[in-house]
């Protein structure tokens, strides 16, 4: 390749722009070659953009078509939200993925009050099995945890209401709050929420109120070192912070929403969260 001619993200833009407007790669290349570029580097540039344009236009062409999601009302980019009995702090906002930091959502009194009342029933927490729609445990997750119903002690509906105000999103048609414990060690490897519907065993877990939609994790103490919330897709690590959560959100069931994420492994200490998942309709 030419060590004076660069292919930059402006070229492959208008590679892309041609592409759209229906010419051929010769006359693309042609059009190159008059305007002083050297023929390796333009041959180069067209292959390298139109093979990543034709993925991406086949992979859309593919997608499931977006539902309506929960998500918080950032209109004027407040730096703290009402959500009908306590202030939040908006501590980081990402579009794609949906991606949204809550500070102080949880008071340490309501997160002690979770961890006791969960204490006594967790076990080793479970996945859901694709070709039966149940659950198991498996090596990818080494939590332990146990699930509350919907409102059943007053913490977890003062904590149930709390979200649905600041995501919009009604109480029924959120999960029973799952409270997970991670000892040094322990961790959740990447994986999305929402269930694949081409799965056999997932039209009994979509009886239930739907796909999942949106993921609340909530940190209810803060290690010392690790266990952090990982979303690979987009290189980001949010620091599990007592009080604090994280609210991501899926409006389809597809990798292109870019929320693969993950419990990285507890280094030192331990790490107790409580998640809620949010589905289109009402969770029964």
């Amino acid at each position: 390749m030419s060590t004076t001619q660069a292919i930059t993200p402006e070229l492959r833009q208008w590679i892309i722009e041609q592409a759209k407007a229906g010419c051929q790669p010769e006359a693309v290349l042609q059009s190159m070659r008059s305007s002083g570029w050297d023929e390796a580097v333009a041959i180069e540039a067209l292959e390298q953009t139109l093979s990543q344009f034709l993925a991406e236009r086949a992979q859309q062409a593919a997608l499931p078509p977006p539902v309506k999601v929960p998500d918080v009302d950032l209109q004027g980019s407040p730096s703290r939200v009402w959500a009908g009995d306590r202030e939040v702090e908006i501590l980081i906002s990402m579009q794609n993925p949906r991606v949204v930091l809550l500070g102080g959502l949880l008071s340490h009194e309501e997160c002690d009050e979770l961890i006791a009342a969960a204490g006594p029933r967790m076990s080793r927490s479970e996945t859901v099995v694709n070709a039966t729609g149940g659950s198991e445990v498996h090596s990818s997750r080494t939590s332990r945890g146990m699930f509350f119903g919907r409102g059943e002690i007053p913490v977890c509906q003062r904590v149930e209401q709390r979200i649905a105000t600041l995501l919009n999103w009604p109480v029924v048609n959120g999960e029973g709050l799952q409270v997970l414990h991670y000892a040094p060690g322990a961790e959740y490897k990447p994986h999305y929420d929402y269930f694949d519907p081409a799965q056999p065993g997932m039209g009994t877990v979509l009886k239930r109120g739907g796909q999942r939609v949106g993921t609340l994790v909530m940190y209810l103490n803060t290690p010392a070192r690790g266990g952090a919330t990982v979303f690979p897709d987009v290189g980001l690590e949010v620091a599990p912070i007592r009080g604090n959560g994280v609210f991501f959100s899926y409006d389809r069931a597809h990798p292109v929403t870019k929320t693969l994420h993950g419990g990285a492994p507890v280094v030192e200490g331990e790490k107790w969260v409580a998640t809620k998942w949010l589905r289109e309709g009402e969770f029964i």
